[in-house]
């Protein structure tokens, strides 16, 4: 039972090798790292989807700005 002929015994050993060679403090931090560049990543693509977004808002006021551009004319003529 394991994926691709691993089992867990294999993995358990590899770990304990890992620690061996890098230690407990380098691999904490490793993790930290690795977390913290996940947190950009994700931030990254927020703030991309969030510009993509961005030019739909712009087009609306565009069209809300000739909507009021013609009812200014509109009105201004009415009073004339």
């Amino acid at each position: 039972m394991g994926l691709g002929g691993i089992h867990i015994w294999h993995l358990l050993i590899l770990l304990v090798i890992v620690m061996m060679v890098f230690g407990t403090k380098r691999l904490g931090s490793l993790g930290s790292d690795l977390g913290n560049a996940i947190k950009g990543f994700r931030g990254a693509m927020n703030d991309d989807k969030d510009k993509n977004k961005e030019p739909e808002k712009v087009a609306n006021d565009l069209k809300g700005d000739a909507h009021a551009r013609e009812t200014a004319e509109t009105d201004t003529h009415k009073n004339s």
